[in-house]
């Protein structure tokens, strides 16, 4: 783990409303995943995965932390719901995730069978499904995912450029 403390958060966690079980209402549970890196000195990057309008993984970004560079939030979500239904597939399910999956989450998303792949903001720099690159439209691929770009899109792109700015005043 990372020795220096995390900067101060200016985020308060969201509280979804359980009228409306809307992308917003699982995006902003993401969120909530994404300020618990925050605390832990992380990207704070957070998903979870739904699975007939029920959380199935939730994860955050624990890269510094695991000492691992595969430890993302996605992988860990995808990780989670596969314990939870006991299968490595995940068909039928939604992966909510605050920034855009890179090249080896997105291929982990495919192979693990989810259905669709919502994120608040794009990256066009190592995205990898719209981004900088649509590994999901690559035509021999066995498997097609839906993807929905910018659900909160503003609050988790504030949250980023936030924590990267104050790290860079930090030194």
């Amino acid at each position: 783990m990372k020795s220096e403390p995390p900067p101060p958060c200016p985020f308060e966690p969201m509280r979804p409303s359980e009228l409306v079980r809307d992308d917003a209402y699982f995006m902003q549970h993401a969120f909530n995943q994404a300020l618990k890196a925050w605390a832990e000195n992380e990207v704070p990057i957070g998903a979870v995965i739904v699975h007939e309008g029920v959380i199935i993984g939730r994860g955050y970004n624990r890269v510094e932390g695991l000492n691992d560079p595969t430890a993302h939030a996605e992988t860990l979500a995808i990780t989670a719901a596969t314990q939870t239904v006991g299968d490595w597939r995940l068909t039928g399910t939604t992966l909510y995730v605050t920034k855009e999956p890179c090249p080896m989450c997105s291929g982990a998303i495919l192979l693990s069978r989810v259905d669709r792949v919502v994120h608040a903001l794009a990256d066009p720099k190592m995205g990898c499904l719209g981004g900088a690159a649509s590994l999901h439209e690559l035509p021999r691929i066995n498997h097609r995912i839906a993807v929905t770009v910018g659900v909160l899109e503003a609050e988790c792109k504030a949250l980023i450029q936030s924590y990267f700015q104050l790290k860079r005043a930090d030194g």
